[in-house]
């Protein structure tokens, strides 16, 4: 293979052993916590806490290819990723910045776990440059976004980030979960940190809960360290599991591309719907940056609907092809609330601040046929206005 092959050949070949063990063109699965270290030199024992078997070793090569990073690190969830990353690069008394509209549960272990440790957070506008240098101090070392937010499908301006952070020094970190590198690669773009959740689009078929993150290696390093010290590592049969799923990353996420852009397109032409959330289309406000800096839009959906929470409820108890069902990234299209799940966690006053509706339907679009989700949906919001 050559040396910088491309994107689809990388998501196969790429952190591969070689020579192949045994011959196995798929990676055996390393089933043992512990292995012989017969040397006795400690930079040679290999443990699972410490993430370091050959499942691990060649799945983190494989997603510092994918990322264009130095090194990379699996995690046993997109949390411990998160915490694991922000407790490595951050210390008490530290400070650090982050765009306001983060997933649930970034903003509860940010606002109250890392707060109870002396680290503080300031919320800016992610489209408003002009004000983050009044929310910077001389103890901030990070800046912490999400390349589309979560549910509203937001793209903030991600350059002047970069800007700012290289003007300042500050450590730039990414959740990169619902564009995948398929769609954008921050490190490219100037980024330091990459994380995900690679319970959903890496893994792509909801039978497992991991993470990862993707950097410099002396980021890694000690990201790596706060993993295994507070027991955050995945096991070996769940790197293999996720070490399958993303060979087919980008075959997915391109369907899931097309499919939801042209479900979007459909959701926003129907009366019943009052507004689509969808940063392909046309109408959001935040289209011209996905449009320039994003290969797709992602297959991640949300809207309302002409009369709020029962019109909702009637949606979800017709639609069939839909699972009604947290998470998102699989092969099969789920549905929900974030008022009920991802963002069940924050107040109503917190919500509504955020524009996030008790009425929000979020869509996570699948690999089915396009045709069959809009017939289905054509059917669940005949009466849902």
């Amino acid at each position: 293979m050559k040396r910088n092959p491309r994107f689809e050949t990388a998501l196969i070949h790429a952190g591969e052993p070689q020579p192949r063990i045994h011959g196995a063109v798929a990676i055996p699965i390393f089933q043992s916590a512990t292995f012989e270290n017969r040397d006795g030199d400690p930079a040679g024992v290999r443990y699972i806490r410490y993430g370091n078997t050959p499942n691990h070793n060649a799945l983190n090569a494989k997603l510092a290819v994918l990322e264009g990073g130095e090194a990379a690190v699996v995690t046993a969830s997109g949390m411990a990723a998160i915490s694991s990353t922000l407790l490595a690069v951050l210390a008490p008394g530290d400070h650090f910045i982050a765009h306001r509209n983060l997933y649930g549960g970034t903003h509860g272990f940010v606002s109250q776990d890392l707060a109870r440790l002396g680290i503080e957070c300031t919320f800016v506008d992610g489209d408003a440059p002009s004000t983050w240098e009044k929310a910077r101090r001389t103890t901030t070392r990070a800046f912490f976004v999400e390349t589309i937010t979560n549910p509203l499908l937001e793209v903030i301006d991600l350059e002047a980030v970069v800007r700012f952070c290289r003007t300042h020094a500050i450590t730039s970190v990414i959740d990169n979960t619902l564009a995948t590198p398929v769609n954008y690669r921050p490190i490219e773009r100037g980024f330091d940190i990459v994380l995900h959740s690679a319970t959903k689009y890496l893994n792509g078929h909801s039978d497992i809960v991991a993470g990862a993150v993707v950097g410099p290696s002396k980021h890694i390093a000690a990201i790596r360290e706060k993993v295994a010290r507070f027991g955050g590592s995945i096991d070996p049969h769940t790197c293999f599991l996720l070490h399958r799923g993303i060979k087919t990353l980008a075959l997915r996420v391109r369907h899931q591309n097309a499919s939801a852009l042209a479900i979007a397109r459909f959701l926003e032409e129907h009366p019943a719907v009052s507004r689509v959330h969808y940063p392909g289309l046309a109408s959001h406000p935040d289209s011209a940056r996905a449009r320039a800096w994003f290969e797709g839009a992602g297959g991640l959906i949300s809207f309302e609907l002409h009369g709020g929470v029962s019109a909702a409820e009637r949606f979800f108890a017709r639609a069939r092809i839909p699972a009604w069902a947290p998470s998102l990234g699989g092969v099969e299209t789920l549905m929900t609330r974030p008022s009920l799940t991802s963002h069940s966690g924050l107040s109503a006053e917190e919500r509504h601040r955020l524009g996030i509706s008790d009425a929000l339907v979020r869509i996570s679009i699948g690999i089915e046929s396009t045709d069959d989700i809009i017939e289905d949906f054509t059917a669940s919001l005949g009466g849902a206005g």
